[in-house]
């Protein structure tokens, strides 16, 4: 690995965790649900989405992956603490919350993408 991309890598990557950070530092609930990790997914995944888009249509170099979709993408989704939070919820046997977690992660996470790609595909499109 060259100098550059670790450097990359790394600035993306502290940019993500200071977002993360001031996402998940106050504890937000949806009901009983925690949400915090959830928006952090979202939004990671939104901006994940978004990029793709514009690499393609721009025909980025792959430096700037590193920098946003490895690096500030990596550092702002929270998988392992969506593990954490879902292993939580099933030691405290809130299964239907368990289901609910999965499900709203995995699917607005998707959902995400998707609309990440297709509001920068709109723009794009506008742009012409």
């Amino acid at each position: 690995m060259r100098l550059m991309e670790v450097i990359l890598l790394a600035l993306g990557g502290l940019g993500g965790i200071f977002l993360r950070y001031g996402i998940t530092k106050s504890q937000l609930v949806l009901g009983v649900l925690p949400v915090n990790v959830l928006i952090a997914n979202i939004i990671g995944s939104f901006i994940l989405g978004a990029f793709a888009v514009l690499s393609q249509q721009w025909n980025l170099d792959e430096k700037y992956a590193l920098l946003v979709a490895i690096g500030f993408c990596g550092g702002l989704t929270t998988m392992s603490s969506f593990a954490l939070e879902s292993a939580n919820l099933i030691d405290g046997k809130q299964y239907s919350l368990v289901a609910i977690n999965v499900i709203a992660n995995v699917g607005l996470s998707l959902g995400a993408i998707f609309g990440g790609r297709a509001l920068t595909g709109i723009i794009l499109g506008g742009l012409r």
